[in-house]
């Protein structure tokens, strides 16, 4: 039923009707009306946060509009239909290849990659090959299969803990230690055996923003391969830092440079600088990916391969992000990356001079740092500061560290693009005020159940 805007009176009645049952639990029986649906939906998402405040989210938030109306006018192509729409994939397998040379893979040829969702189903695809080319070696060697393990640190992505779960492969979590908020080599090389199907190093914890040492690991386990132990191979997350450390860091070696690292998993969603869903899985060569995860689909008149492990998904993000190589250039990465992580170090200069803070990390590896109170703090905590910064729009995560750490509890504040140095400077006004507020406590403040300090998921 379409709704005349010059009926404001038939226009009230609908809105009354839905505001009371609309699509809460089931689909009504007449509809409002485009407009209306739009005023009505566009109503009710005023009470999100403001996602250019939100200050929790690895996300991209913002993108140049002509990025915007390119991926309105492409929303509708099927990124499967590689059949239909040929030069979307062709796009793809361009940016395929602009990411792998990023990332130093070596050889002539096309890259050995796909796009994805995410960086989370990008992960579990090279969790995948992992375990088939271990399930491979052991079979050639005559020993069982039903054990597998994976290694990382207790920093992981939840999605590494999903693999685990859904594929039935132990995960060995190193935990952290005083200071050590990530996996090391020691930890790594103790943790694997003959069952390992490889070791997970995380380019750019979720919990502080640094990089674990990728070169160092990998070191380790060279050594441990060279005195007769397990053969262990690599696989980068490299779900923030893939984008950021070519720019930020280009000395670096974590990519593959690396002889031992066999897979790099990225989010195009974060500092790809593309709005979400869109990852990328990358192997070291084809024959790092096991023919058995590829299918060959005919698919609506055409054969093609596909490992990737959704199926039907919109092809706008994927051409949002060669958009966005082709207007920034790497040049333009490096400016966007390099602004951020400026933002993010003054941000964490300016909030360890204030006083009660303490920083666990200053932003000069990711544009992510992590702050803790001081201990003499006594009337109000972490969870406290989040809450007030929440009352003036600022998103700002507060949580506890993993088993090992969790008398540790920290705010993390993540610097994207968008993220100006006049938006931080308001930033940092709004927590002067809220912390001036905080010290004048004269007494402690009352504790919500702990249970709400664990809602927050990296």
């Amino acid at each position: 039923m379409a709704i005349s805007e010059d009926r404001p009176e038939q226009a009230a009645l609908v809105f009354e009707q839905h505001i009371q049952r609309l699509c809460h639990q089931e689909i009504p029986e007449r509809g409002t009306g485009t407009e209306v649906a739009y005023d009505l939906i566009s109503n009710e998402l005023l009470l999100d946060g403001s996602a250019r405040l939100n200050l929790a989210t690895f996300v991209t938030t913002w993108m140049p509009k002509r990025a915007e109306l390119l991926m309105a006018e492409t929303a509708d192509k099927n990124m499967i239909d590689k059949d239909e729409y040929p030069q979307t994939a062709e796009i793809e397998r361009r940016c395929v290849n602009i990411i792998g040379h990023l990332w130093h893979a070596p050889g002539e040829g096309d890259v050995t990659g796909t796009s994805t969702t995410g960086s989370s189903e990008a992960a579990m695809l090279g969790g995948m090959a992992m375990k088939w080319r271990w399930r491979e070696r052991m079979r050639a060697a005559g020993r069982p299969t039903d054990r597998p393990n994976l290694v990382t640190g207790a920093n992981v992505q939840v999605c590494w803990e999903k693999f685990c779960r859904y594929w039935d492969v132990e995960p060995r979590l190193a935990p952290m230690e005083g200071d050590r908020f990530h996996l090391g080599p020691e930890q790594a090389v103790a943790l694997c055996d003959e069952n390992t199907i490889g070791v997970v190093a995380v380019l750019g914890s979720t919990f502080d923003g640094s990089y674990e040492p990728v070169a160092e690991i990998c070191a380790a386990l060279d050594e441990l391969a060279a005195g007769g132990g397990p053969d262990v191979p690599v696989h980068v997350d490299g779900a923030s830092g893939g984008f950021v450390a070519p720019f930020l860091q280009p000395q670096l070696e974590w990519d593959f440079r690396l002889p031992r690292v066999q897979s790099i998993n990225a989010s195009g969603h974060k500092y790809g600088l593309v709005y979400p869903g869109v990852g990328w899985a990358i192997w070291r060569d084809s024959e790092a990916l096991p023919r058995d995860l590829v299918f060959d689909v005919n698919y609506l008149g055409g054969s093609m391969p596909t490992f990737a492990l959704n199926f039907s998904r919109p092809g706008s993000e994927v051409i949002a992000q060669y958009f966005m190589f082709v207007a920034l250039g790497a040049g333009g990465y490096r400016s966007v990356q390099q602004g951020s992580s400026r933002v993010a170090q003054h941000l964490a200069h300016e909030i360890a001079a204030m006083g009660p803070y303490r920083l666990i990390t200053d932003g000069s590896e990711l544009p992510v740092f992590a702050f803790t109170l001081a201990p003499e703090v006594k009337n109000y905590t972490v969870f406290d500061v989040s809450a007030r910064l929440r009352e003036e729009g600022w998103l700002v995560p507060a949580y506890t560290f993993p088993e090992n750490r969790q008398d540790l509890a920290v705010l993390r504040i993540v610097c994207r693009a968008g993220m100006s140095h006049d938006m931080a400077d308001l930033f940092l006004d709004g927590l002067r005020k809220q912390t001036r507020w905080l010290d004048s406590l004269d007494a402690p403040l009352p504790q919500a159940p702990p249970e709400s300090a664990a809602a927050f998921k990296h």
